[in-house]
């Protein structure tokens, strides 16, 4: 079992008034190479959830564990794209990629190497003197994607990666995303706000409810890849989904 979330909890303090509670008590269980979004109505608690796996914030009570191992801190084994891909301006991509391999004590040798396995993978081969002002929102996307790869993560965390994109580029997008995560074979786990990208990309999706952010649905997704957005299934879950997310936003109002 690669990644355990048991009853977490998790409060944010306020001297002046009521502490604010984001998240109640929230559990969930992801599988070695599992792709797994998280979705749910502003406010309830999912990059939260996501930034307490990744080590950036602690929990107020409940653990979250790897390997049964407690998460305390960031670690290599869990690579995180933001939503802006906080990409490096100042360096180029090879540079980009290779950052935390650097910071690692890595022999330029087996850098070097590793780069040109990621460029391919990722079809930037030829791109990796260019700075990231000269590439597209795609391309920029690919080298945030490979260099949270570079460490050979348990877990890739991705924070609503397509979040800034327009439209018309999504869902190509979408698929350089599902292509790179299925090379690399890697856990994953998602938050967005596009139900058809989470259908899309997952093997599970885990809804969460207002209030709390409890976890008010668990739904597998079971259709084959590469996807169908044109199916009925496609469609099917897209509508369920959907129906789920009302119900998880008027959870609040009860």
């Amino acid at each position: 079992m690669p990644l355990k979330i048991n009853n977490v909890r998790k409060v944010f303090p306020n001297k002046k008034e009521v502490d604010h509670v984001v998240i109640k008590g929230f559990s969930a269980e992801i599988e070695e190479g599992e792709f797994v979004s998280l979705i749910g109505p502003s406010g309830c608690g999912k990059t939260t959830m996501l930034s307490m796996v990744g080590g950036f914030q602690q929990t107020t009570d409940g653990l979250i564990a790897l390997d049964d191992v407690e998460i305390d801190g960031p670690s290599v084994e869990r690579g995180y794209v933001f939503q802006n891909y906080a990409l490096f301006p100042w360096m180029n991509v090879g540079r980009n990629i290779t950052y935390s391999l650097r910071m690692q004590g890595m022999p330029k040798e087996q850098r070097d190497v590793r780069l040109k396995e990621l460029l391919e993978m990722a079809y930037l081969t030829g791109h990796e003197k260019k700075f990231p002002i000269q590439l597209s929102g795609g391309m920029q996307q690919r080298v945030a994607v490979l260099r949270a790869l570079a460490s050979h993560p348990r877990i890739l965390l991705l924070d609503e990666p397509l979040g800034a994109v327009d439209f018309q580029m999504r869902e190509i997008l979408q698929n350089e995303l599902a292509s790179l995560v299925q090379k690399a074979g890697t856990t994953v786990m998602m938050v967005t706000h596009d139900v058809s990208e989470a259908v899309f990309l997952s093997d599970r999706v885990l809804v969460m409810q207002s209030n709390g952010g409890e976890l008010l649905a668990d739904v597998k997704i079971d259709l084959p890849r590469p996807r169908d957005r044109s199916s009925d299934q496609f469609k099917t879950y897209n509508n369920d989904l959907t129906d789920l997310l009302r119900k998880a936003f008027n959870y609040s109002k009860e």
